[in-house]
């Protein structure tokens, strides 16, 4: 994940995750995790039917593929904005379980 670019749509932020070799991919900010003082990103892949994708019932099989999902770390680039990083294995295995907490807090009520 080299950088991303954010921008407001009328669903949520769309994050665009550019890699080494210029290819764009884009993923909605699903939810903010917080583990102590850092934040992370869960981030789902957004498809559409210029990529043949779009997730639409039509018939193709796309709707039996698995989710596009990534967690990433958020962290203030040299310019004042965030930028979502790849996590360690160590802040995966955190953010994971702080997930987890949140998910089994959110069944009980």
């Amino acid at each position: 994940m080299a950088h991303k670019e954010d921008m407001q749509d009328e669903e949520g932020v769309v994050v665009v995750m550019t890699d080494e070799e210029g290819n764009e991919y884009y993923y909605e900010e699903e939810m903010i995790i917080p583990v102590g003082e850092e934040r992370y990103a869960l981030l789902i892949g957004i498809h559409n039917e210029e990529d043949g994708h779009d997730h639409c019932g039509c018939g193709c099989g796309c709707e039996d593929e698995e989710e596009d999902v990534i967690i990433a770390k958020i962290v203030k680039g040299a310019d004042g904005e965030d930028e979502y990083v790849e996590p360690t294995d160590e802040e995966f295995e955190a953010v994971q379980k702080a997930y987890d907490a949140l998910v089994e807090e959110s069944e009980q009520e």
